[in-house]
């Protein structure tokens, strides 16, 4: 998986790419991360990216040649798809997530400031996507969340394929409750059928308290769209 992010600021992606599960996976060729800056490729001596905006009102637009012509010279491989991080797109969720692990790369444009002229949307069509209702100052920890996410759904990214497999979301509950030594912790225990070493037990706890978890925190994924009824 190849990702390419249009950013004004590179050392955002390199810098948390650099760390943890992200960086063993670029370390043994599972996925690739390139930044590119629009900056590099304005016709602005100035380096100018960004400008009023027609009409009026607060803040600065950001400009559709450096970004055209950025997303212009980005190699692109036949399975690609491009994404546009912004509030105004399709909240993204595990079905996207895996959805997207599917192609060979994927093109992220990160916006700032008052966001982009939209003749880079008319021009570029992108898949415009945010991670929830909420603004942020750019397009940077969006992008990041998404190469985490999918990055997840690649063999070889973490320890074991099976571990992505029971997150929360995966089966379209929450996950359940973990636990860890000690077995008791300041008279806390560890629940006992997960002791006993019967794995149809185990599982058949584990789903129960998946569904009762899921009941009490995020009812709404408790609807089942192939039934049109609730679990």
């Amino acid at each position: 998986m190849k990702f390419d992010v249009l950013t004004l600021f590179p050392e955002m992606i390199k810098s948390c790419c650099g760390c943890s599960i992200l960086k063993r996976a670029i370390d043994n060729s599972v996925i690739e991360v390139n930044t590119i800056n629009p900056r590099d490729f304005t016709q602005s001596k100035h380096k100018k990216v960004d400008d009023t905006p027609y009409g009026g009102g607060a803040g600065m637009v950001l400009m559709a040649q450096p970004y055209v012509d950025a997303y212009a010279g980005v190699e692109k491989l036949e399975n690609s798809l491009t994404v546009m991080l912004t509030p105004q797109g399709k909240v993204f969720n595990d079905t996207m997530s895996n959805e997207f692990a599917q192609y060979d790369q994927i093109i992220m444009l990160c916006g700032h400031y008052e966001g982009f002229d939209e003749r880079i949307r008319e021009i570029i069509k992108p898949t415009e996507v945010s991670i929830g209702d909420f603004v942020l100052t750019g397009g940077e920890l969006p992008a990041l969340c998404l190469i985490d996410s999918i990055s997840r759904k690649i063999d070889g990214t973490l320890g074991k394929i099976e571990s992505a497999d029971k997150d929360s979301f995966s089966n379209g509950l929450l996950e359940h409750p973990q636990y860890t030594k000690p077995r008791n912790f300041r008279g806390f225990e560890v629940p006992e059928v997960l002791l006993n070493g019967n794995h149809a037990e185990i599982e058949k706890y584990r789903h129960e308290q998946s569904l009762l978890r899921t009941k009490l925190r995020r009812k709404d994924l408790l609807f089942c769209k192939k039934e049109g009824k609730k679990l």
